[in-house]
Order: C-alpha cells, then sequence, then structure tokens
C-alpha cells in the first residue's frame, strides 16, 4: 500500500448527521490506510446531530483530532500539511456558496480553499433539495475549480435494512472517491 492519506472531515449544520456518523464509523474502522483524520464541525451541526440522532456521540472519535471552526493554526489551514483529501459531510448550500465563493470565513471554507488550490480532492457531499439556479451554478465553479459534488442520493441496489445502512450507500461512495479501498456492495458482482 502506498502512502497513507491525511483527510479532512467537515461536518456543517445540514440535515443528515446519520451521513456524518457513518462516515466517522468507517474511517474508525479503515486506520491501516489513514495517518490523521482532523474535524471540524460547526456549532449548527452539533445541534443537528442532537436533534436527529438524539446524542452528542460526535464527543466519543478520540482517535481523530476535532479542531474549532475558527482555529485558522489547524494544519489543514495551510497546504504545507499535505491533507490530501477534504470531505464536507453534509455539505450545507451557505458552505457551498462560500467555497465557490471563495471566501474563507472559517477552518471549513479555508481548509477547502486550500485544498482547491493545492489540486487535492476536494468532495463535498451536498443534502439539500431542490436546487436553485444559484446552487446549480455554484455545483459548476466548483466542478470547474477541481471539486467533487457527491450528492447525498442513497441507492437502494444492495436492499439496505436501516438507515444507517442506507447511509452507507452513500458514504461507501465518497470513500471510493477518496481513494480508500473499501468492502462495499459493488453491482454485478
Amino acid at each position: 500500500m502506498g502512502q497513507k492519506h491525511k483527510i479532512i472531515v467537515a461536518i456543517t449544520g445540514a440535515s443528515g448527521s446519520i451521513y456524518a456518523k457513518v462516515l466517522l464509523d468507517k474511517l474508525s474502522k479503515l486506520s491501516g490506510q489513514i495517518e490523521q483524520v482532523g474535524v471540524v464541525m460547526s456549532d449548527n451541526a452539533k445541534d443537528v446531530w442532537k436533534h436527529e440522532l438524539g446524542n452528542e456521540d460526535y464527543k466519543n472519535y478520540s482517535q481523530f483530532t476535532f479542531y474549532e471552526k475558527t482555529n485558522f493554526y489547524a494544519p489543514f489551514a495551510s497546504g504545507s500539511a499535505k491533507y490530501n483529501t477534504m470531505i464536507v459531510c453534509p455539505c450545507s448550500m451557505g458552505t457551498l456558496a462560500r467555497i465557490a465563493s471563495g471566501i474563507s470565513n472559517d477552518l471549513t471554507t479555508r481548509a477547502a480553499d486550500v485544498i482547491l488550490k493545492e489540486r487535492r480532492k476536494l468532495i463535498l457531499m451536498i443534502r439539500d433539495t431542490p436546487y436553485s439556479l444559484i446552487h446549480i451554478n455554484n455545483m459548476q465553479t466548483v466542478t470547474q475549480s477541481g471539486g467533487i459534488i457527491c450528492p447525498a442520493s442513497p441507492s437502494f441496489y444492495s436492499n439496505p435494512k436501516t438507515f444507517e445502512e442506507l447511509a452507507a450507500t452513500v458514504i461507501d461512495r465518497v470513500l471510493d472517491l477518496s481513494g480508500l479501498e473499501i468492502n462495499s456492495y459493488r453491482w454485478s458482482e
């Protein structure tokens, strides 16, 4: 196996905390492929997690390093730290807009700006629906800048039975896009 991954996970206040939970759970099990995971959560993300999942289990991922959203001293606020992938899960339309506009007003948007300028992998797991033309244009801008828009659109090929299994159909796609080796349902295999 090649070089281990250094990953940034940003969790915004968009609905879909189950996706963030499944992502963190799966990253926990891939430690052999990962050198470091840095996590930044907005205040709204914490509130939405509590509301949607009924807990504060985001505090239980001690194997990851959590950074305050205003901490511009986090290593991934600079390209020299060589974080190779950033996943925004879920990604609010406001965060998408700030990233598309190059507005680095917090650690999430600064890290995304760094990832794009360094030509590394930025994956925005957008969750809102429907999309306005503003949203679509922002997605186009991020895509043209090298980012990947991966909507939180679950698949049903694998016959998921629980909310977590359903969320995993999207998270497995995100992990594939990140370049991580995972065991996942594959069409026609």
